[in-house]
């Protein structure tokens, strides 16, 4: 017994000391002594403020970054840096630009480092940071409201209708609803690997959007079933659930809008996640309509699951959240959504529906057909 204890230590000791050895004893560092040293920047968020321009920059490279010299429309502006010029790898600093840019305009950046090498960023509509008042807070929390909960709950409304269909009626209306989500988790991971794709190459965006969107479904999935399979009640939280967090990546696109000063543009997204988000609700209040009648607040709290997240979003969204965490936000949409196509489609096979059943089929198409439609109007 000992003996065997002994060759499972061994390699976890082994395998200790030769990673130390790599990161304390770095014998490779002579070999790329003579080599240039490899930068990377990027940006985080900017904000415009009356006669000043602050970039939120991250860096990355063999050594740190220092910022040298910024370059504001073609000429060298004094600035100040805080904690310090000089940035670490995967650490962060703000610059601060005295500039009188002009609202509505572009202005172009470019940033110096020490070593000589430029890295440059296009302000495409200079706007003002939105001032934080508490008519802006209403105004923003409106927004939320609008976009996430309302239309969830007028989705709910259609449960009267659901529970009286038959079972061919109840298969079509789940293979519906995975057609529903199935759009909304491929639209979901092409905006977190898009977001991805915006972040320092060491963090490895992409690679993290589809790890953490593994990890969350398979954690949903160990705790909704712990009991289980979930149906009817349980069944309708994680679907709400998923939504809600998938509403908090639509929170985040409408809030960049309005923090850019994009009206128009936001209220377009608004109306299309509005015709989107009610088609959400109809999913649901599918499971629901297999299960006793459920209260007015059942309602209520699967209406607040799914759309106050919403809310969360755009609060954000104005905020400039760095390109690396929306991504996280995305891909745990994406795995929660995961989770309730898996359970929504077992579920559907248990009530004796099988994916060639001509309803199942015509549900999932008209669920990502109804999708692909309202997202048109995005």
């Amino acid at each position: 017994m000992a003996v065997s204890r002994l060759w499972l230590v061994a390699p976890v000791l082994a395998l200790g000391a030769t990673l130390a050895y790599l990161l304390l004893g770095r014998p490779l560092t002579d070999l790329t002594a003579s080599a240039p040293p490899v930068e990377e920047l990027t940006v985080n968020a900017v904000s415009l403020t009356p006669g000043e321009i602050a970039v939120r920059l991250s860096a990355d490279g063999s050594e740190p970054v220092t910022i040298a010299q910024v370059q504001v429309d073609g000429a060298w502006r004094a600035f100040t840096a805080e904690p310090s010029q000089t940035i670490g790898r995967l650490q962060s600093a703000l610059i601060r630009i005295p500039y009188p840019w002009v609202e509505g305009e572009s202005h172009h950046l470019l940033f110096l480092t020490a070593t000589g090498v430029t890295f440059d960023h296009t302000i495409d509509v200079a706007v003002p940071r939105p001032e934080w008042r508490a008519a802006t807070a209403t105004a923003l929390l409106l927004v939320g409201i609008l976009l996430g909960v309302v239309p969830v709950a007028i989705g709910l409304m259609s449960y009267p209708v659901l529970h009286t269909l038959g079972p061919s009626g109840m298969r079509f209306v789940l293979a519906l609803t995975v057609g529903l989500l199935l759009f909304l988790l491929f639209d979901t991971l092409g905006e977190g690997l898009e977001r991805a794709g915006a972040t320092l190459a060491r963090l490895h965006g992409t690679t993290a959007v589809w790890v953490v969107a593994v990890l969350t479904t398979l954690t949903l999935l160990a705790v909704g079933r712990r009991r289980g399979a979930p149906e009817g009640m349980r069944l309708a939280f994680f679907i709400a659930l998923g939504i809600g967090l998938h509403n908090l990546g639509e929170g985040l696109a409408v809030g960049a809008a309005l923090a850019t000063g994009a009206a128009a543009l936001a209220t377009f997204l608004v109306i299309g996640f509005v015709i989107h988000n009610v088609t959400e609700g109809v999913g649901i209040a599918a499971p629901l309509a297999a299960a006793e009648r459920p209260s007015p607040t059942v309602f209520a709290g699967l209406a607040g699951l799914a759309g106050l997240p919403a809310i969360v979003g755009v609060f954000l969204g104005t905020a400039a959240v760095s390109p690396y965490w929306a991504a996280i936000a995305f891909a745990i949409g994406a795995g929660a959504i995961a989770q309730v196509i898996i359970e929504v489609a077992l579920f559907s096979a248990r009530r004796g529906g099988a994916l060639t059943d001509p309803a199942n089929a015509g549900g999932v198409i008209a669920g990502l057909v109804i999708m692909y439609a309202t997202a048109l109007l995005v």
